[in-house]
């Protein structure tokens, strides 16, 4: 029996795959398409999925191919300069075509072991006490003891689970391609910088060799928004907004998406569990979708992997929708902000010049930055020091980063005194005596995914809280 199937392999379902893989866990991606898609929905990384790769030993391959570019705060495109020391090593966000990620997170996943199925769509599920049966499309059938739908906001495991997905439909919808472009850049460049002063969703981003990345608002809502619009329309909406359709010619590809939002009214059901978009879904402001998906995917793997392997305490796993859902519901909240702001009614713009205002101060700025970026994330671990529940930034020890020690994906004990152990858990839990200028506990106790478990100097306490996240001891 197969541990783990994943239906759908986008960045959340090849991150679950490869998070899963660290632990030994046998586990199989289906794609239903045949080959990657070439659309690129997702621009960049924010600084907490820019961590997570860190954590992972990936950075260097997204650094190589991706471009950096200085945090600014940014709220529904107001622009802000970023508050003075966020709280990470990585104050940047990196540009990243969709598809570049999608390739890096895909090959990482194959090394580590993971199998990926393209042109296998799932059509069918039923489970058990033991397990849960998957029907392909094909109408062959695969056996697993646990099912995860990273397929998308149109989820076909969320469907046939029955799993409601409440919020608000598209009311509006925008087209969105990668073409070229007819006319001088200083003609495109003015013309663009016009229709924006009153309507902030219109766009044209050079990529080079004569290819932009054109942004438009579209007429109204298509009836069925899986297929892409023509080359015709998006000349057409181009007139409408800009006044001319800059010549554009030599699509590349062409979407639509919309500004649904919804929340998947749980995470779980049985055996089988709800990943990144198939959970939540919401208009790209901010670039926090694919971002999203990723950390729920490092939430969910070990606690998912230390199930199958025997050793989870009891409600770990359930603590994956316990800590996620409200992130994503967070998310949402600030995507029907920036989108109320970005309207060209007055009430929204004059809340939106009293917004612009506000930014100015620090703690307004840092704030949104932090939420934006998913660095100010606690999760409810209970009563405790300001930094139970919050993931650790990378700091400098004797002998190196602290990031460097958490490839493995295990948990991890920083111990600064040198007189603690971690004796009975050493098969889950590294324990790293070092010291760090960037850090003032005696201790801190990590999870795999570098959120602190529990921080202090006493080993009966740090026992007690080895057995909450990582089980009984071993002989």
């Amino acid at each position: 029996m197969i541990d783990v199937i994943i239906a759908g392999g986008g960045p959340t379902g090849v991150m679950l795959a490869a998070e899963l893989r660290l632990h030994g866990v046998h586990v199989v991606v289906l794609d239903k398409e045949a080959e990657p898609t070439t659309v690129v929905r997702s621009l960049g990384l924010h600084a907490r999925s820019i961590e997570v790769m860190d954590q992972r030993g990936l950075l260097e391959r997204f650094l190589a191919v991706g471009q950096q570019y200085p945090m600014g705060g940014s709220f529904a495109g107001i622009i802000k300069p970023a508050p003075d020391r966020l709280d990470t090593a990585h104050p940047y966000v990196l540009g990243i075509p969709q598809t570049t990620t999608d390739r890096l997170l895909t090959e990482h996943a194959t090394e580590l072991g993971a199998e990926i199925r393209r042109g296998s769509e799932l059509a069918g599920l039923s489970q058990d006490d033991d397990g849960v049966t998957v029907e392909l499309a094909d109408g062959t059938q695969l056996r697993s003891r646990y099912l995860i739908g990273c397929d998308g906001g149109r989820s076909s495991v969320r469907k046939l689970l029955g799993i409601g997905f409440p919020g608000e439909p598209s009311t509006r919808e925008t087209l969105l391609g990668e073409m070229q472009v007819g006319v001088p850049v200083e003609t495109l460049n003015s013309v663009i910088e016009e229709v924006r002063k009153t309507h902030k969703g219109f766009g044209a981003m050079p990529l080079g060799d004569g290819v932009y990345r054109v942004v438009v608002p579209a007429d109204g809502v298509a009836e069925d928004r899986t297929v892409p619009p023509t080359l015709d329309e998006v000349k057409q909406q181009l007139q409408v907004y800009a006044g001319t359709d800059f010549g554009v010619h030599s699509p590349r590809w062409l979407s639509r998406f919309g500004d649904a939002t919804r929340l998947a009214d749980s995470y779980r059901t049985g055996r089988v569990l709800l990943a990144g978009d198939a959970a939540h879904v919401h208009p790209p402001l901010g670039g926090q979708g694919l971002n999203l998906g990723v950390q729920d995917a490092f939430n969910l793997g070990w606690k998912l992997a230390s199930e199958i392997n025997g050793w989870a305490p009891a409600g770990l796993l359930d603590s994956y929708e316990t800590e996620r859902r409200p992130v994503a519901a967070d998310v949402l909240d600030l995507t029907r902000a920036q989108a109320e702001l970005l309207s060209v009614e007055p009430g929204p713009r004059a809340l939106r010049r009293i917004m612009t205002e506000l930014m100015d101060f620090d703690d307004v700025n840092r704030y949104l930055a932090e939420k934006i970026a998913a660095i100010g994330i606690r999760y409810d671990f209970g009563e405790g020091p300001e930094l139970l529940g919050r993931r650790l930034r990378d700091v400098e020890l004797k002998r190196g980063r602290l990031y460097e020690q958490m490839h493995a994906g295990r948990g991890l004990l920083l111990d600064q005194t040198g007189r603690l152990s971690v004796a009975g858990w050493a098969d889950r839990v590294d324990h790293v005596i070092d010291v760090s200028e960037d850090l003032d506990v005696p201790a801190a106790l990590l999870r795999p995914d570098g959120h602190i478990a529990w921080v202090g100097e006493n080993q009966e306490d740090l026992g007690t809280h080895l057995r909450r996240w990582f089980g009984a001891l071993t002989a």
